[in-house]
């Protein structure tokens, strides 16, 4: 479980708060159960290195304030519209029995070992984060899915996850899925047989000298046709010699 020191603030303008970002602090406030909500103010930097971490607001973090320790479930951060910079936090207090709302992250595991994905199968996820109602103090870090011998067809509910007792999906009534193991979108073309490569160059081949063929008799027929012609043509006629004169 991941801890964090806090201070008591007080402040009532928006200058103070001002100036408690500007010494690299984030105001925060605590609430929940019977105690009044608490002001506090967090280190900014350490904020920051605990949001990088993976499902900061489904994750428990004990609170140390001015020595006095609380777990508290972060709710909401809001964040500079330019910088993206943490400017604020709101902090529930985890009490016994008090039953919340809160998105749970799912976590596949085994990837390596289905013989869907090692086929190409692509594993579609329609949830990634599950909403729960459970007690406070019984929040499941993730929800797993192991994908060991899972292939191509398959899908994941939420009744093929095991939760506690006290634990259920805020969707009731139907057993929702969570991801299936689909067919690769694209398939494979299969490689032609050597034998048919080789039948289609025959034809290919043949083809080749069928045309070949055929020009040549084109071309012979149109050879005897031109010699035809040119035998054909009339000589010119001879003219008789001129009578001579008695």
């Amino acid at each position: 479980m991941n801890s964090l020191e806090a201070n008591i603030r007080d402040n009532s303008t928006k200058g103070q708060l001002n100036a408690i970002r500007n010494n690299g602090s984030v105001p925060a406030i605590v609430y929940g159960g019977k105690d009044q909500n608490q002001k506090i103010s967090i280190s900014k930097k350490l904020l920051k290195a605990l949001i990088e971490k993976e499902n900061f607001l489904s994750n428990i973090i004990t609170l140390n304030v001015d020595g006095k320790s609380q777990n508290v479930l972060p709710r909401e951060v809001k964040y500079h519209i330019i910088s993206d910079e943490p400017t604020h936090v709101d902090f529930l207090r985890v009490l016994p029995g008090v039953k919340i709302k809160i998105e749970v992250p799912v976590n596949f595991i085994n990837h390596e070992k289905s013989p869907g994905l090692k086929r190409g199968g692509v594993l579609n996820i329609v949830r990634r984060k599950v909403e729960l109602n459970c007690p406070s103090e019984k929040i499941p870090e993730n929800l797993t899915i192991d994908l060991d011998g899972v292939d191509i067809g398959e899908s994941f509910k939420i009744s093929s996850i095991k939760l506690d007792t006290e634990v259920t999906p805020t969707i009731q009534g139907r057993d929702f899925v969570i991801a299936t193991l689909a067919a690769p979108t694209v398939m494979k073309e299969p490689e032609k047989p050597a034998e048919a490569e080789a039948a289609e160059g025959e034809e290919g081949a043949e083809g080749a000298e069928g045309v070949a063929a055929a020009d040549g008799e084109k071309s012979a027929a149109d050879g005897a046709k031109g010699d035809k012609k040119e035998g054909d043509e009339k000589k010119p006629a001879e003219k008789k010699p001129a009578e001579e004169k008695k």
